[in-house]
């Protein structure tokens, strides 16, 4: 599988995830607190107004949301599918993560304002919540469109040979990724989750505390695998950089006068102990699918190993940098 297949179907699958999850959400959160709900829901509050003044049925209230979602992915996806993108469009992101944040959103608002009610018109008010629901709406929005705008680096390469001569002053970049589509999903389910326990903790359906500690703990097992699910080695004559997850954050950097040697070496997930950011008797190791790693050699004597294509020529680009 080439790196650009992997992420391809890795942003596939987080997309899946995330609208399975809000479909979950939507579907399941009426029903999850229908013991404490009266047989019709307020669903319509008039502007102005803390009083509701429009209801449905507890199953109307479940589904109808659940059927504006699915609708609107099917509709991205068609257009995504059209249009020929090789991975999923800034835009799309944004409607998606918007569309489900709105959604979820006004969702835990009727169930809150409807929980322990007899009738529907005792509702409480969803002036509070819809701000809330708007603002993270907007950021669902924004932060597809502004990780968007970061263009990668267009490498350029050098010679076509493992052996490279670099002309003194002759500037040149090698640049290649990996991901796993595995870990992008666990990752993916795993913010579900959290999000899951948020949801349930503002709706009411669990105790806040042990709700925000469940979401804590899944959402930071969420941003560490994230983290370790993809990487991008660029080398240049600032030596070796190392960037993390899909923002290319946290970097390792070395600099040409702080590597010893480089090298190309097949490496597998059993010899440095599992996938992702290993520690082993072989040094650090990230690994992200088995295969041909670069492998560098820090004056110290310390090993950092990354899975990358084309890793012999990073090497050789690297050890050109101390050749006379």
């Amino acid at each position: 599988m080439t790196d650009r297949t992997g992420r391809r179907n890795g942003a596939a699958w987080g997309v899946a995830g995330w609208g399975a999850g809000v479909l979950v959400l939507l579907a399941g959160l009426p029903a999850a607190a229908s013991g404490r709900l009266p047989d019709r829901l307020a669903t319509h509050w008039s502007a102005g107004s803390d009083r509701p003044d429009g209801s449905l049925p507890l199953w109307a209230a479940a589904l109808l949301p659940a059927l504006v979602w699915t609708v609107l992915t099917a509709v991205v996806a068609l257009t995504v599918r059209r249009g020929g993108a090789r991975g999923i469009p800034p835009w799309a992101a944004a409607t998606l993560g918007s569309g489900g944040a709105a959604l979820v959103g006004a969702q835990v608002s009727v169930v809150r304002a409807n929980l322990d009610r007899t009738d529907w018109h005792e509702a409480g008010s969803v002036t509070w919540w819809a701000v809330g629901t708007l603002v993270v709406t907007g950021v669902g929005a924004a932060v597809p469109l502004l990780a968007g705008r970061r263009k990668p680096a267009v490498p350029r390469s050098a010679t076509d040979g493992p052996a490279m001569v670099v002309p003194a002053g002759q500037r040149f970049v090698w640049l290649s990724r990996t991901s796993n589509p595995w870990l992008q999903a666990t990752s993916a389910v795993t913010g579900l989750l959290a999000l899951a326990a948020v949801v349930g903790a503002l709706a009411g359906l669990t105790d806040r505390t042990s709700g925000a500690v469940a979401a804590a703990v899944l959402t930071l097992s969420c941003v560490v695998i994230l983290c370790c699910s993809s990487v991008q080695a660029r080398v240049s004559e600032r030596g070796l950089e190392v960037a993390f997850g899909p923002f290319g954050w946290p970097r390792r950097r070395w600099a040409p006068d702080g590597i010893e040697s480089a090298r190309a070496e097949i490496r597998t997930p059993a010899q440095v102990g599992g996938w992702g950011y290993r520690l082993s008797g072989l040094g650090t190791t990230v690994m992200l699918r088995g295969g041909e790693c670069l492998v560098v050699r820090s004056r110290n004597g310390r090993e950092f190993a990354v899975s990358v294509d084309d890793a012999e020529r990073g090497a050789a680009l690297l050890n050109a940098m101390d050749a006379p």
